[in-house]
């Protein structure tokens, strides 16, 4: 009997038992605050029991709360099938073919509208019924790597991912597509960008901000779009592929070591920072905005460097910040610290004795700056020149989480002091520039009447 009441407990379960409603039933809720029609849908175990939630007609979800119920009746019932009707992806002569590797979660679902339930679809077969639009664009194959959230990526994910790429590219693939949580997609985007050299293809890295239930869904034509710039593209990089306007309008291409997540829900929320993004794609065309990028090949050859240290840190300073941080970090064995420092690279004088022995007990330590653009500039100030004769090498214009995962792939070759400097500051796949160029640092202020002026006349 409770089966049909999936995840409810506690006063929500009584108030769903009281007026004999199911999950899954197409219900009419008469509240304090108005009438709602919609399923009602299952709930974690985790989630309260003060809420029903039920998905409205519109595509959205709301939750009501109990005590506000008045009355609830069910008119109608479709139990959930959790299956997405298959069909066969047809192979198109003269289509690229294109390898989308999975690393948890799903790239592309549908809803049952029926039901409320959200259908995963990962195969071939499963992508066409969900998104059959990918039959004009690539000959597309999948394979699952990792059923992770992203938070849960790292270095041994990355290393297999890394190598999961290299063979395919080497059987002769036209394209990459790597399905991705969107949380640290700028981190695994940045590793792939150091393991894989020398790439003769695209290597496109896709996730969406808005579940597949709802209608403002952005995970279809990401997936599109993304497989546009893998089988189509001359891009040879490492690129994150994500709305660029929160509209429907293009996506954006961002090299893999100058993206970062910048909002935690808008569609838009990835970022070109210090620079501008490769290039513009949309279903039917890829729109170049640089030039200098490496081009696709017609070879099958790549470079994987699959290593990586997993003792490495960031330490974000703050005001007050005390030395036990580092301390802690050199006593439990790290082998490398990225600071993201104030200003042009900065942190307290009670932060030096801990920064002096960890130097001398050969931890790496390396500057970027908490502002996100800008160089460090480490000796303009008397501050910076101090820490620099501590050991504390300044990291240009490297990104801090792009910073940290390079220390980890670098002291995952060597830990010889001037071999890691070298490597850290070569430049790789755009990581450090010679310099920003004019428009690589943009941020509208709103309420500004200029502002105000540009939005009312190109966006909203």
């Amino acid at each position: 009997m409770l089966d049909i009441f999936k995840g409810y407990k506690g006063r929500a379960l009584e108030v769903l038992k009281s007026f004999q409603a199911r999950v899954w039933g197409d219900t009419t809720v008469e509240t304090t605050r108005g009438k709602f029609q919609g399923i009602i849908l299952p709930r974690s175990e985790n989630d309260d029991d003060k809420h029903i939630v039920i998905k409205l007609i519109t595509g959205y979800n709301v939750g009501i709360d109990v005590d506000t119920i008045l009355e609830m009746k069910e008119t109608g019932y479709k139990e959930a099938h959790y299956k997405i009707p298959e069909r066969e992806f047809p192979f198109t002569e003269g289509l690229p073919k294109v390898k989308l590797f999975g690393t948890g979660g799903t790239i592309a679902s549908r809803l049952d509208y029926r039901t409320g339930a959200v259908i995963p679809a990962f195969s071939p077969g499963e992508l066409y019924g969900a998104v059959p639009e990918l039959a004009d664009i690539c000959n597309l194959d999948t394979e699952k790597l990792f059923a992770v959230f992203s938070e849960n990526m790292g270095p041994e994910q990355y290393k297999k991912l890394a190598i999961s790429i290299g063979e395919e590219i080497k059987k002769g693939i036209d394209g990459i597509i790597i399905g991705h949580g969107t949380d640290t997609m700028h981190h695994t985007a940045a590793a792939m960008s150091y393991m894989l050299q020398n790439l003769p293809v695209p290597v496109i890295m896709v996730g969406s901000q808005r579940s597949s239930d709802r209608p403002s869904s952005d995970a279809a034509l990401n997936l599109m779009h993304a497989a546009k710039a893998a089988g189509h593209s001359d891009i040879a990089e490492v690129m994150v592929n994500m709305f660029g306007p929160t509209s429907d309008e293009y996506a954006l291409l961002h090299q893999g070591t100058r993206v970062r997540k910048m909002h935690s829900s808008y569609r838009s929320t990835f970022r070109t920072i210090g620079d501008t993004p490769i290039a513009m794609v949309t279903r039917d065309e890829i729109i170049p905005i640089k030039t200098d990028y490496n081009k696709r090949r017609t070879d099958c050859k790549v470079d994987v460097y699959p290593y990586f240290e997993e003792r490495v840190a960031i330490a974000y300073y703050y005001p007050n910040m005390h030395p036990d941080i580092i301390d802690a970090l050199t006593d439990n064995g790290y082998k490398g610290i990225v600071i993201a420092g104030t200003g042009l690279g900065h942190i307290n004088k009670p932060l030096y004795p801990a920064i002096r022995r960890a130097v001398e007990k050969g931890v790496h330590i390396y500057m970027t700056v908490q502002t996100l653009w800008g160089f460090v500039h480490m000796f303009v100030y008397d501050t910076g020149r101090d820490l620099m004769s501590m050991g504390i090498v300044p990291g240009e214009n490297l990104l801090p989480e792009v910073a940290y995962i390079k220390l980890g792939w670098v002291l995952g070759q060597t830990t010889d002091p001037e071999e890691v400097k070298r490597l850290m500051l070569t430049p790789v796949a755009g990581d450090i520039t010679d310099g920003e160029p004019y428009n690589g640092y943009l941020i509208f202020q709103g309420g500004i009447p200029e502002v105000e002026e540009f939005i009312r006349k190109y966006h909203k």
